[in-house]
């Protein structure tokens, strides 16, 4: 068996226009340079999940997709915009509808927006995921007015400057993680 972190890095926003696709990539890439993770990009548009789950939506097959790529990773980054002060409807339908397959496994943050660079949505995250049984980690990623970090090419600009705080987020995600998937294979975990 690997000892690699099976890490699921999950696209939150599912609206035309969105920003979300990069960064997800950026920390995907970051996550493969850390070393120790195999990354499973999750970009809940692309699954075209029903408008409304509900238990009789188990059936649909991107529903049972998205249960197995959950049930199978050891930790998470949730990529989210700020909408409104909170998060898309789209990430809190996905996290709300799935239940074990979030049990016992930490959660880090990359979260875009303005000036607060999406934290007020990190904010709210944090006290949801506690419901389902997730833990999440201390460090965050906000890119404050994202728009005015990227070059010519789409790129951010700085990256080298966002590479600190991808390691310390990684390194929290790999070290609870590990500590978590040992013990849900010692013990059952009682929900």
């Amino acid at each position: 068996m690997s000892d690699n972190i099976k890490l699921a890095v999950i696209i939150g926003s599912t609206r035309e226009g969105r920003f979300g696709p990069v960064p997800a990539a950026w920390i995907a890439d970051e996550a493969r340079r850390h070393g120790g993770f195999d990354v499973d990009v999750v970009d809940l548009l692309e699954l075209e999940l029903p408008v409304h789950l509900t238990n009789d939506s188990d059936a649909h097959p991107q529903v049972k997709s998205l249960s197995t790529r959950l049930h199978e990773a050891d930790a998470f980054i949730v990529v989210t915009p700020e909408y409104n002060h909170s998060y898309p409807a789209s990430l809190k339908a996905a996290i709300d509808h799935y239940q074990s397959e979030w049990h016992t496994k930490p959660v880090g943050f990359v979260s875009y927006g303005g000036m607060v660079g999406g934290q007020r949505a990190v904010e709210h995250l944090r006290q949801i995921f506690p419901e389902v049984h997730a833990l999440t980690v201390r460090d965050t990623i906000g890119l404050v007015n994202y728009w005015t970090l990227l070059d010519e090419n789409g790129r951010f600009a700085d990256a080298a400057a966002l590479d600190g705080a991808a390691k310390g987020m990684l390194g929290q995600l790999a070290w609870w993680g590990r500590a978590l998937r040992s013990a849900r294979l010692e013990t059952a975990y009682a929900a």
